[in-house]
């Protein structure tokens, strides 16, 4: 006789199997939590000499208290209404200092107690740096005096960083331009108390306005109110002493820009119309210049409120762009127009026209040079020499011109013509130095330049410097890095002409130092930088960088990790974890780079997966996903073919050096790399699990284009189809972990997209977890949550790779 089960029961038992559970923050093992809760050594910031550096200590991470205070999201910005800064701000704690030759670090004096410290600027002489101070109620301005360790309050907690650094050093050194809170502002007004006056409409009456999925954005006229007012500034000088002017009345300030000579200040500004279909930096925006006293000189341009750019990554808006300072003047601003409409499908011989325009702007404009590509910069030289960059992202096409700024009709030189993907045949980039007015630009040596390069190659990376001969475009190699077990990157050049630079040496289990290096006397490099290894544990592990080959010949690579204690001869198979982000390309050649070295610091912050080389596994991280599309054919053509070839790859690679057991592979990812994970679970039997985190799973979602994807779901709609997890959830074939920030503001990776992705797969009956951080957006910050993250995938790969089959 059967024994009936009560239908009570059988609720509740289903509820427990696929209800939500109820879970506090959590902690991961003992081995996971030694690498992730170690005191970091601080960030740095040296002066263009390299005589004096200021440490900054700093906490991992924030705590979710700090994010649980209150947030408003509107056009594209995250700000505490209190303390008007940004919500996700990232604060440093202490300040010292140290003398370049001396191990001895010296206290700051004058700080205040639990300090929180942010938007750190040197003065232009280098004999200060300017800091701002987050107090409960507001950000306050401090300046650090270099030479007498002696820190000073400036303002009260008035500023508004509401829109970026809230201020900006004038030339002197002597004073700094601050936006201030207006006393006019208006109270924020509470959206949950407000009562509605009607609904909220939209239109459109046939522009084409194809935009991107932006996340924050305006919705209503209390956004509106709320955005301005949070926005909207006033501008002061205050001096040294703390003695603060009235500079420029009320308006949304967002960038300010001193000429090279101090005498004028370009000044953008936001204006209205707002919208409620892109972020804060397409609304309209005013570009002024005002003599540095505040007086009205000219406005250079009105720009209207963009919201419908042309279809396509390389289409921009009409009108003046990329309005700036030449260095290598007193006050002449450069600008580009585009000479295509903006629009990236008219074909035209050039794409840009750069022009120059002479404060106090009584003369015309002048045409400085035409671009074929879309511009991208210019590193100045002098009246005879400047160098400038564009690109074209569809064909990953980059040019570099050699051009006389003083004489437009003189054709320019093109020095360098290359796939910006080719790493290997990067030429490096300019050195500069800082001219009269302490502003960067190119060294000049004869009709020679000097270039620093990361030096990519089939040896591995390997720094370089050049000489280039600009007329014969003839390179001569002054120093390489040696072929060693270290790895030594420039920083930046101190005096190319002597051959002192500033390097970063480092290796696999040496924490980075920096060093000064003269590139003319072999061996001589002097220690300025003493920091210690926090991760002492991982020291003894293999690391490796591996390559092997896809089935159709593209070479791949991988950096893998083996746990200190195994023994590569003993037939032990692994459970590994394979780590990756899918990277479009345009040609096999570069998509087949190796670009990463085996003497990089091992580094396992929170997003890696390198914690569990500590548990026994072996971990292929950073391993090639390149997804290539040569000629006509798109990547995405045949995304999910070359996704899965290049897993297989990777796997096939280490199973056959005998480390690892097939059975139990994990992926994980990422963002585009979550996207990857779950397509890999989808579409493959490779893994017995994944873990996702972030990611966007159903493109229709992000109609207009998503990751290096140009074409619209209407053009192309078989390619969002194929390429969406959620479309192809019933072919789910692992088990899948999910976790998302609550408050992701990523382009595309709204929450939702894991909420709904988790839905269809718990009703086609996979095995999935979903994890929904509070607070939290696209990167995760709050300690409680990284580690509940930690503990998350530990339980997870514990359960469903190390431990495959088992109870």
């Amino acid at each position: 006789m059967k024994k009936l089960i009560p239908l009570s029961l059988i609720l509740l038992m289903s509820a427990t199997l696929h209800s939500q559970i109820n879970l506090d923050y959590q902690e991961p093992s003992p081995e996971i939590l030694a690498l992730a809760d170690v005191e970091m050594a601080p960030s740095i910031r040296i002066d263009h000499e390299a005589e004096n550096i200021v440490l900054l200590k700093r906490n991992q991470y924030k705590s979710i208290a700090e994010l649980s205070e209150r947030e408003m999201r509107l056009a594209g910005l995250r700000i505490n209404p209190k303390t008007n800064i940004s919500s996700r701000e990232n604060f440093y704690t202490g300040l010292k200092l140290l003398r370049v030759g001396e191990k001895e670090e010296i206290s700051v004096k004058g700080l205040p107690e639990d300090g929180r410290f942010s938007n750190f600027s040197w003065s232009p002489d280098y004999k200060s740096m300017a800091f701002t101070n987050t107090t409960l109620n507001g950000v306050e301005l401090w300046v650090l005096n270099i030479e007498s360790t002696e820190a000073t309050k400036l303002t009260s907690d008035n500023l508004n960083a509401n829109s970026g650094r809230p201020f900006t050093w004038f030339k002197n050194s002597k004073q700094l331009l601050v936006k201030q809170l207006p006393e006019d502002r208006k109270p924020i007004i509470d959206k949950s108390e407000a009562i509605p006056t009607g609904p909220r409409i939209s239109i459109n009456e046939g522009a084409e306005a194809q935009n991107r999925t932006y996340q924050d954005l305006l919705s209503d006229k209390i956004d509106e109110q709320n955005f301005e007012q949070l926005v909207r500034s006033t501008l002061s000088t205050v001096d040294l002493e703390g003695n603060i002017d009235d500079w420029k009345e009320a308006a949304m300030y967002r960038n300010i820009d001193f000429s090279p000579d101090g005498e004028f200040v370009l000044v953008s500004a936001i204006n209205r119309p707002f919208s409620y279909l892109v972020p804060y930096y397409r609304f309209p925006t005013s570009y002024t210049v005002y003599s540095n006293d505040g007086i009205q000189i000219k406005v250079i341009e009105d720009v209207p409120l963009t919201e419908d750019i042309p279809q396509g990554f390389m289409s921009v808006r009409k009108g003046k762009r990329r309005i700036s300072w030449r260095n290598d003047k007193p006050a002449t601003l450069v600008y580009v127009e585009a000479l295509d409409g903006g629009d990236a499908e008219n074909e035209v011989e050039y794409r840009d026209e750069a022009f120059t325009w002479k404060a106090p702007f009584e003369n015309e404009p002048k045409s400085l040079l035409k671009t074929i590509n879309r511009y991208s910069g210019i590193v100045w030289g002098n009246d005879q020499m400047a160098i400038a960059y564009d690109y074209w992202w569809n064909t990953r096409n980059m040019k570099t011109y050699a051009f006389n700024p003083s004489d437009a009709t003189q054709e320019p030189q093109i020095i360098n013509d290359r796939n910006y993907q080719d790493r290997y045949n990067n030429p490096g980039s300019p050195v500069t130095e800082k001219n009269a007015y302490g502003e960067s630009v190119l060294v000049l040596d004869k009709g020679n330049i000097y270039l620093l390069g990361d030096g990519y190659s089939p040896e591995g990376k390997l720094p370089f410097v050049d000489k280039f001969d600009i007329k014969t475009q003839k390179t001569e190699r002054l120093w390489r890095a040696e072929a060693n077990n270290q790895l030594e990157n420039i920083i930046f050049a101190l005096d190319i002409k002597k051959g002192n630079v500033l390097t970063r040496l480092e290796s696999k289990n040496q924490y980075p130092n920096y060093y000064i290096r003269n590139i003319k006397k072999k061996d001589k490099k002097e220690p300025i930088t003493f920091f210690e290894n926090p991760f002492e544990s991982l020291e003894n592990i293999h690391k490796e960088v591996i390559t092997y080959k896809r089935d159709d010949g593209l070479e791949l690579s991988g950096t893998l990790y083996l746990p200190a204690n195994y023994d590569k001869e003993s037939g032990e198979k692994l459970p590994m974890i394979m780590w990756a982000y899918p990277r479009e390309y345009k040609d096999k050649a570069s998509a087949g780079q190796v670009t990463t070295s085996p003497n990089e610091f091992t580094y396992p912050w929170y997003g890696s997966p390198i914690f569990w080389v500590n548990k026994g596994y072996a971990i292929l991280d950073d391993a090639a996903f390149p997804i290539v599309g040569e000629g006509d054919e798109e990547p995405n053509d045949t995304f999910i073919e070359q996704l899965v070839g290049n897993a297989k790859a990777g796997i096939d690679a280490v199973a056959e050096m005998g480390y690892i057991d097939r059975e139990r592979v994990a992926v994980g990812g990422h963002s585009y790399g979550a996207f990857m994970t779950a397509n890999l679970l989808t579409h493959s039997d490779l893994f017995a699990a994944g873990v996702a985190r972030s990611g966007a799973y159903n493109r229709t979602l992000t109609p207009f284009g998503f990751q290096s994807e140009e074409r619209n779901y209407w053009e192309a709609p078989e390619i969002y189809n194929t390429m969406s997890p959620f479309m192809n959830a019933d072919k789910m074939k692992g088990n899948l972990l999910l976790i998302h920030g609550e408050a992701d503001n990523n382009s595309g990776t709204y929450p939702m997209q894991s909420e709904r992705y988790f839905n269809a797969l718990k009703g086609l009956g996979a095995n999935v977890r979903l994890v929904m951080l509070p607070k939290e957006s696209h990167g995760y910050c709050a300690r409680e949550s990284v580690m509940h993250v930690l503990w998350e995938q530990d339980q997870w790969l514990e359960k469903h790779v190390k431990n495959k089959g088992g109870e």
